[in-house]
């Protein structure tokens, strides 16, 4: 790839379009095998869960690159500094070269493709490492992106947690990692090694504030749909809620029947999703036992989930028990009072930095008061998610979350060498302080030197 890239060096546009419209037609074209092979992998998904939430936003990053990628590419003319008036200056937006790419399985398509359509429309080469826990997803990722490219274009490469690290050790020119905290640290030391930059796309306890005045049930039906969408195994899931004291039962009440209605009796075990493994059953469900055996109130939702996790509210979680200390990545919702506005920044800011931060609030000046009062990745008002799907803001992570933006120009930016460029004019003034100094030396510092 390395070959490659340095053979091609600057892909012209409609290089850059054409890879693009092979992965889309890829996407298209199998989009019915991937739902199946991501269904099998989980136990049972929704295929319509899979469309909404990965195939619909890869499409639509594909189409976004595609329409504004000759102009990303265009120089960007910069103004000279005073001294160098007459001259040019320029950035170009070049590749990087090889991009690796190492996906999670929560959204296995989506967190591989989405970072590989940035990495193309910036005219680089990618191998991607998808997780050994989605196997018949990354097998069929193999043989489709083998289909669709020259091995020295994109590649997948599979395999365990030793393959893993094996990878994240090459000198790539950059690397892009979605996954947990703890394994950011390590995927971090790795690249470190070849000074390979990072984008770490993490995680976190993503807060959801339901402030004074909000209509628990509106705040309620957002909250429900972001957190048991994936049954809760996504990165930017509300993690967990905060309402003013004595709305807590309330709020716990419209979030569970907001679940019920979304996934009533029979669709439940058609339109909800399984936890990945049992591994990871086990530990949410003996997060909740703790939680329970500490005191907290565990209300769970009622109906048929086909022996899945139901949508499960913990009222009085012990603070430093698991559900309010490590990132929950499943279907329980903790609820925490807060006195007043204040005490509730600070709950959030107590802790580390989350990926995302969902605020609930009618007049703009309390939406103003919580921007301004805690700091998080991105942010949907009033809602949740749905920043995420906005190719025209960047998407990452800040501290413990995460590091470095992408998704449309900002992924392009991300994946690209802003390279300087300046042109003297026909007066080179830098050529004329040559030494020895003499009186022009004296003026130009007494003139700049101010």
């Amino acid at each position: 790839m390395r070959k490659a890239a340095l053979a091609e060096r600057i892909p012209d546009a409609a290089t850059r379009r054409g890879r693009l419209d092979a992965l889309r037609r890829m996407v298209k074209e199998h989009r019915d095998e991937i739902a199946r092979a991501i269904d099998a992998d989980f136990g049972g998904r929704p295929a319509q869960e899979t469309e909404i939430l990965e195939v619909v936003p890869v499409l639509g990053a594909i189409r976004h690159a595609r329409s504004h990628v000759a102009r990303w590419m265009r120089d960007e003319r910069r103004a000279p500094s005073l001294a160098f008036r007459g001259g040019r200056a320029w950035v170009r937006h070049e590749p990087l070269g090889v991009v690796g790419i190492v996906s999670p399985w929560n959204f296995p398509l989506y967190l591989c493709l989405g970072p590989l359509v940035d990495a193309l429309a910036a005219g680089n080469r990618a191998m991607i490492k998808p997780s050994e826990l989605t196997p018949r997803f990354s097998e069929l990722l193999a043989d489709l992106i083998d289909q669709a490219f020259a091995p020295d274009e994109v590649a997948v490469i599979k395999g365990d947690v030793d393959v893993a690290r094996a990878f994240t050790a090459l000198p790539f020119d950059h690397l892009v990692f979605t996954g947990s905290t703890t394994v950011g640290r390590h995927v971090m030391r790795a690249a470190a090694e070849n000074l390979t930059p990072v984008t770490l796309e993490l995680g976190g306890k993503s807060p959801a504030i339901v402030t004074e005045g909000y209509s628990l049930d509106d705040a309620a039906q957002a909250i429900a749909q972001g957190k048991f969408l994936n049954a809760g195994q996504i990165c930017i899931a509300p993690d967990y809620a905060l309402v003013p004291v004595g709305q807590e039962e309330a709020l716990a009440r419209a979030v569970l029947a907001a679940a019920e209605k979304s996934y009533p009796a029979y669709f439940a075990a058609r339109d909800y999703a399984s936890i990945i493994t049992e591994r990871h059953r086990t530990r949410l469900e003996n997060a909740v036992a703790e939680a329970e055996q500490a005191g907290a109130r565990v209300l769970r939702a009622q109906g048929a989930w086909g022996g899945r996790m139901p949508p499960t509210v913990v009222i009085g979680a012990p603070d430093q028990g698991v559900l309010m200390t490590e990132e929950i990545f499943g279907p329980v919702l903790p609820i925490v009072p807060y006195g007043d506005l204040d005490d509730a920044l600070t709950f959030v800011n107590r802790r580390d930095r989350p990926l995302a931060l969902y605020a609930f609030a009618r007049d703009r000046t309390t939406q103003r008061r919580i921007l301004d009062g805690a700091i998080s990745g991105g942010v949907t008002l009033n809602g949740t998610i749905a920043h995420i799907a906005q190719e025209n803001l960047p998407f990452g992570g800040v501290g413990a979350s995460g590091m470095g933006a992408y998704h449309g120009r900002d992924g392009f930016r991300r994946l690209s060498h802003a390279r300087s460029v300046f042109r003297p004019g026909p007066i080179d003034a830098f050529a004329l302080l040559r030494p020895p100094f003499g009186r022009f030396a004296e003026f130009a510092i007494r003139t700049f030197g101010r």
